[in-house]
């Protein structure tokens, strides 16, 4: 029994020491395990391409930038909502306000945007009559005034002299054969020939190498077709003319607005050349057709012109009452300001949560514009408490977090390797406060080669703007997008000159984007205006080794006034067209 007892004992004391070295240890390593589980949960970022998540420490692999440690994402948020922080806030100086309902005033009006062009019930074309090659042109610049009979050009016409020849033979038997006679001189008089030219031939008897034609209508010269050296067909036009004692006002209506207006409304019609004048007409056209690209009629307006105020190409807007009672009622309006175009789409930004900073992009339907604002038909409800001020900002925080926005409706982000960083997304002025714009960073010259080839797009963006060609426009501004696309970032060797760079590099690329996104020039001016002012402070904080002129108008934008970069200290203003090219001066020299 006491043997039994002994083993009893050594095996309790087994158990013991067992449960005290491996119960232990277990208890140990699995505190270890749950150590490292917890250490592989930690994500590591880049403070310049959020985008980019590594479960390590280490460099980016865009800019080579330390990676910091990921914070965790808002929780509780939907799935298209995002948040600001509150210094993004700030530094973008983003504004909200509540939606609500008011009365339209019918003085207010409809605002419709138009241009001057010739009144074609009064223009007409001078056809070639024979063919032949243009040896000297007297009619060469457009604007330029032509009365009827007057000398146009030297033709060379090998029919011409052939016909000549055959008009000195018919002419010595012209007592014995008249009709032969009669039908060569027809000839030449449906070929618009006549008079002392013909006489000379008969009398002389020498053929004329070349024949002067005269113009058999007047007016102002508003096309060219020929030049010295060129040849003119028979029936081909040589050049058209216009009588400008009175023009048309072509006005874009949009589909919305199609029923507020009919024939013989009044309208009263304004221009920048002329701020302090008003002019009056009344609907004279409503075109019947819808163009489907720009889902916009014609309205079109005669305007008297018997002081040639106005030109051809001028930009106007007309003013006019609505004829539909209905639109006294209450409605639902929003300033411009907080509205984003684009295509066929118009966005704004809610607000969600009226104690914090997150937003939620909304699709809505426009309808009538009255002054600065513009009725919601769809896509808002009263009390809605929206974005009225830093749109862009918070559009561009939308991208970032791969949340709905208005160049992605779909949601998710866009890698493209250029991403700013969230906090980082403010307007020029406030960049100029916080980031002491004006100072220039030290980079490589490689890096300032690759920034110049960007202005050099943005300087033909400039120039198709100011001759008004929007196709041109949208072309070159997805050539700009394509060059910033181009930009290494991983030239910039400071953690200071990303700061800089990033939040300009997507402030540009966003609103170029908006700009080729859009075929109405007047909203392609506004994103102009983001434009120049962003690219401006890249050229001011990083420079292209070259001379670059900052000029100012304060006409633009509807008299807020507009900047532009230039590479000539000559004016070309790009906000106006060819209504007020010569408007500006400069501001700025940036070596």
């Amino acid at each position: 029994m006491k043997k039994y007892s002994i083993y009893i004992a050594i095996l309790a004391i087994g158990l013991l020491l067992g449960w005290m070295l491996f119960g232990g240890t277990s208890k140990t390593q699995a505190a270890h395990h749950h150590e490292a589980v917890e250490g592989t949960s930690q994500m590591w970022t880049c403070s310049m391409h959020p985008q980019i998540m590594q479960p390590e420490a280490g460099s980016c692999p865009i800019c080579g930038m330390d990676l910091i440690p990921a914070t965790s994402s808002a929780e509780g948020l939907l799935v298209d909502q995002f948040k600001l922080s509150e210094n993004a806030m700030a530094l973008a100086n983003i504004q909200t306000s509540i939606v609500g309902k008011s009365v339209s005033n019918e003085d207010s009006g409809f605002i419709l945007s138009g241009k001057i062009t010739e009144n074609e019930n009064e223009t007409a074309t001078m056809p070639a009559h024979f063919d032949g090659r243009v040896e000297k042109l007297y009619v060469n610049s457009l604007g330029e005034r032509v009365n009827k009979g007057q000398a146009i050009a030297q033709i060379y016409s090998p029919a011409l002299i052939a016909a000549q020849q055959e008009l000195i033979t018919a002419y010595k038997l012209k007592t014995s054969q008249p009709q032969l006679y009669n039908a060569v001189k027809n000839k030449f008089k449906n070929w618009m020939i006549h008079g002392k030219q013909l006489e000379e031939v008969e009398q002389t008897g020498q053929v004329k190498t070349s024949f002067t034609i005269y113009s058999h209508v007047s007016g102002v010269v508003t096309e060219i077709a020929i030049n010295e050296g060129s040849h003119i067909m028979d029936g081909k036009p040589i050049f058209k003319v216009s009588n400008l004692n009175t023009v048309w006002a072509n006005f874009d209506v949009y589909e919305n607005q199609i029923s507020q207006f009919k024939k013989g409304q009044d309208i009263v019609v304004t221009t920048k050349a002329y701020s302090n004048k008003t002019f009056k007409g009344k609907v004279d056209f409503i075109d019947p057709i819808l163009n489907t690209k720009t889902r916009t009629v014609k309205l079109r307006v005669v305007l008297n012109n018997k002081n040639e105020l106005f030109k051809p190409g001028m930009f106007v807007e007309g003013k006019i009452n609505g004829v539909d009672p209905s639109i006294k009622k209450q409605v639902l309006s929003i300033p411009a300001s907080a509205i984003l175009w684009t295509g066929k789409r118009s966005v704004v930004y809610i607000k969600t949560n009226p104690n914090e900073p997150v937003f939620q992009m909304q699709d809505i339907t426009l309808g009538n514009q009255f002054g600065d604002n513009y009725q919601v038909l769809e896509g808002l409800n009263n009390g809605d408490e929206i974005v009225t001020n830093g749109t862009f900002t918070v559009d561009a925080a939308a991208q970032l977090q791969g949340k709905k926005s208005m160049m992605n409706k779909k949601g998710g982000k866009v890698m493209t390797g250029h991403e700013g960083h969230l906090g980082m997304e403010i307007n020029t002025t406030d960049f100029k406060k916080t980031l002491n714009k004006n100072e220039r960073i030290e980079v490589s010259k490689e890096f300032q080669n690759q920034l110049n080839v960007v202005f050099n797009s943005y300087i033909e963006l400039k120039n198709a703007l100011a001759t008004d060609n929007t196709q041109k426009l949208k072309t070159q501004s997805k050539q700009l997008i394509a060059n910033l696309g181009k930009v290494d970032m991983k030239l910039l060797k400071s953690k200071n000159a990303h700061q800089h760079w990033m939040p300009l590099e997507k402030e540009i690329k966003t609103t170029a984007h908006l700009i080729s996104n859009t075929d109405d020039i007047k909203v392609q001016r506004t994103y102009f205006k983001h434009l120049s002012s962003n690219m401006a402070t890249a050229l001011e904080v990083f420079g292209v080794h070259e001379k670059v002129y900052h000029l100012y108008c304060p006409m633009s934008d509807n008299n807020k006034g507009a900047y532009w970069l230039s590479k000539e200290e000559k004016v070309v203003n790009p906000y106006f067209g060819g209504a007020m090219l010569t408007c500006g001066e400069v501001k700025q020299v940036i070596e």
